[in-house]
C-alpha cells in the first residue's frame, strides 16, 4: 500500500475509534471536522505560477507546462497540557501517553528537578513579586489531514499523519532543565525572541524552549508553550529530542516545503485553536491586548488546563508533467 493510501486507512482507523470526547478533550473526529470548517478562511489556496517540464518518449522530447498554486496546510496538532502523557486528543494520550511516562519515571526521573506528574502547577513568588510561574507539558503530533494530496489542486506536506514529532516527556531533561538554552543570547536578553511586539508588550520569550513560562493569563501561557514547540520542530539540529520537518519530496508533483515558524509572522505559519472554543480562522499569537476591555484570553481558559491548536504553514507546488524540472515562472509572491 503506497503512503497516501496508508493516511486514508490510518485515518479511517481513528475517526471510527473516536466516539463524543469528554470536556477538556478531543478526538480524531472533532479535529477533522474543525479543521474542515476552517480550511476556507485558512487554506488560503490561490494560484501562483507556471512550471515547465520536460518530457521526453522514443518520438522525442517537448516542454510541457503545469500550474503553480500555494495554500497553507494543516501540518501539526500542538497541545500545551497538565498531566505528564495527558494529551487532550485522546487517541494519542491512549497509544503514546504511556511511553512520555515510562520515559521520565524510568530513565530520566532521578535526574529532573520537577518531579513526574508535578506539571501544571503555578509557582507564585511573594505577596510583591507574583512570578506566576507555570510549567506545561507539550505535543506537536501530526495531523490527520496531511498527506492527502488532490494532484494538480493541492500540496503535500512534510508532515505525517499521527506521528509524534515532539513528545515533552520523551524530551524531558532539556524540557524541564532548560538547558543549554537558558545560555543563548535570546534566554537573557528582553526584547529578543518574543511572542508579541517586544520587552513592553510580550505574552512570553520564546528562548529558553522549556514547559516553564512565567504568565499570568493561562491561556497566554500555553500559546507561548505551543509556539516554543512549533520553532523547534520545524528546524533541524536543534538541542532536543524530537524529529524535524524536513524533507521537499511529494509523490507526482514538485513541492516548495515552508521555512522555519517565526513568531508573529503569520507567511512562516499560522494557529487555529482547536481546543477549548475552536476558531473558525488562523493567526499568529502575540495581540497587544492591553487596551482591550478583555484579555485575548478571556473566556478561554480550560478547567483542565488543556489546550491544542492546528499549525498551518504555506506550501507551493506544481504537478509533475515530464521527467526533467526545468524552470517556474512565478506570478505573484506567497504566501501574500
Amino acid at each position: 500500500m503506497n503512503r497516501t493510501g496508508s493516511s486514508v486507512l490510518a485515518l479511517v482507523l481513528f475517526a471510527g475509534l473516536s466516539g463524543p470526547a469528554p470536556g477538556g478533550s478531543i478526538n480524531t473526529a472533532q479535529i477533522l471536522a474543525r479543521t474542515t470548517a476552517a480550511a476556507p478562511s485558512c487554506m488560503q489556496w490561490m494560484p501562483i505560477g507556471t512550471c515547465f517540464w520536460l518530457r521526453c518518449t522514443w518520438r522525442g522530447c517537448r516542454v510541457r507546462s503545469s500550474l503553480k498554486i500555494g495554500h497553507y496546510n494543516p501540518d501539526l496538532v500542538v497541545a500545551a497540557y497538565n498531566e505528564l502523557g495527558g494529551n487532550p486528543w485522546r487517541e494519542i494520550r491512549a497509544t503514546l501517553g504511556m511511553a512520555q511516562k515510562a520515559a521520565v519515571r524510568g530513565l530520566l526521573g532521578s535526574l529532573l528537578s520537577v518531579a513526574p506528574g508535578s506539571a501544571g502547577n503555578r509557582a507564585e513568588g511573594s505577596p510583591r513579586s507574583h512570578t506566576n510561574l507555570m510549567f506545561r507539558e507539550a505535543d506537536a503530533i501530526g495531523h490527520p489531514l496531511t498527506q492527502l494530496p488532490v494532484p494538480g489542486l493541492m500540496c503535500g506536506s512534510q508532515a505525517r499523519p499521527f506521528v509524534p514529532y515532539f513528545q515533552s516527556g520523551i524530551d524531558a531533561l532539556a524540557w524541564r532543565s532548560a538547558l543549554p538554552e537558558m545560555l543563548y543570547p535570546a534566554s537573557l536578553l528582553p526584547g529578543l525572541r518574543e511572542v508579541g511586539e517586544g520587552a513592553l508588550q510580550t505574552w512570553g520569550s520564546v528562548y529558553p524552549r522549556t514547559g516553564w513560562v512565567t504568565q499570568s493569563d493561562e491561556p497566554k501561557a500555553a500559546a507561548v508553550i505551543a509556539q516554543r514547540t512549533g520553532d523547534i520542530v520545524t528546524r533541524r539540529l536543534q538541542p532536543h529530542i524530537y524529529v524535524a520537518l524536513a524533507g521537499s519530496s511529494a509523490s507526482g508533483q514538485r513541492m516548495w516545503p515552508p521555512g522555519a515558524l517565526i513568531e508573529g509572522d503569520g507567511r512562516s505559519g499560522q494557529w487555529q485553536r482547536l481546543l477549548p472554543e475552536p476558531e473558525s480562522g488562523c493567526d499568529v499569537f502575540g495581540d497587544d491586548d492591553r487596551g482591550d476591555a478583555a484579555s485575548w484570553g478571556g473566556g478561554l481558559v480550560d478547567a483542565g488546563g488543556d489546550y491544542a491548536w492546528a499549525l498551518w504553514r504555506p506550501y507551493q507546488c506544481c504537478r509533475r508533467r515530464g521527467q526533467w524540472f526545468l524552470f517556474n515562472v512565478d506570478w505573484m509572491a506567497y504566501p501574500p
